[in-house]
C-alpha cells in the first residue's frame, strides 16, 4: 500500500512539475482569457484583469492588529493552498487581502500553492481532484504532514485573519 501511494505521489509531483506555470486559456464558459492550473504570485499579480483590483485592494487592506498578534504565535510550518478564479469577483477581493495577511505573518511563499481554475471550477490534469472545490476562492490550511486543518470558502465568516486564527486555534 505504501509503495503504491509513493508511486502515485511521485506521478502527481512529476505531472504538476511538468505543467506550464501561469498558463492562460480562453474560457468558453466566461468567454474570456483566464489563468489555469499552478500559478505564481507574480503571475496572478501581472494578469491584467486580476491586477486592476489586486494592487489597490492589497494596498488598502489592514489586517486587525490584535488578531495578527495571536496568529503570529500559532503559525509554524503549515502549508496553504489557494484555489481561485481570475474571473471571480470574490477571488479578486479576497486573494489580495489574504496575501496581505500572509505577508504580515511573514509566511514563507514556498509554503503557499496557488491554483487557478476555469469558470467551471476545474483545473487540468486532476490537480484539484479530491479537494471538493465548490466555490472560489478556497483557502485550505494544511499541517506540515499534509493533513487539512481547515478552509475558508468564498469569503470569510469574520475576517480573513479572524477565520485563519480560528483554524489555527482549532489545531492547538
Amino acid at each position: 500500500m505504501k509503495i503504491l501511494l509513493s508511486i502515485t505521489l511521485i506521478a502527481i509531483a512529476m505531472n504538476v512539475s511538468a505543467q506550464e506555470v501561469n498558463k492562460k486559456i480562453h474560457d468558453q464558459a466566461r468567454n474570456k482569457d483566464v489563468l489555469i492550473n499552478v500559478c505564481t504570485r507574480e503571475g496572478i499579480t501581472t494578469f491584467p484583469e486580476f491586477k486592476e483590483m489586486y494592487d489597490p485592494l492589497y494596498a488598502a487592506y489592514v489586517p486587525d492588529a490584535a488578531t495578527m498578534i495571536e496568529l503570529k504565535k500559532l503559525v509554524k510550518k503549515e502549508k496553504i493552498k489557494i484555489v481561485f478564479g481570475t474571473w471571480c469577483g470574490d477571488s479578486k477581493v479576497n486573494v489580495p487581502n489574504f496575501f496581505k495577511v500572509l505577508d504580515n505573518l511573514q509566511f514563507k511563499e514556498k509554503n503557499v500553492e496557488v491554483i487557478a481554475v476555469d469558470g467551471a471550477k476545474k483545473a487540468e490534469n486532476g490537480i484539484i481532484d479530491g479537494l471538493n472545490i465548490q466555490r472560489v476562492p478556497t483557502f485550505i490550511v494544511y499541517d506540515k504532514k499534509g493533513k487539512e486543518l481547515g478552509r475558508i470558502v468564498e469569503h470569510p465568516k469574520t475576517t480573513l485573519e479572524g477565520d485563519l486564527l480560528a483554524i489555527y486555534q482549532k489545531k492547538s
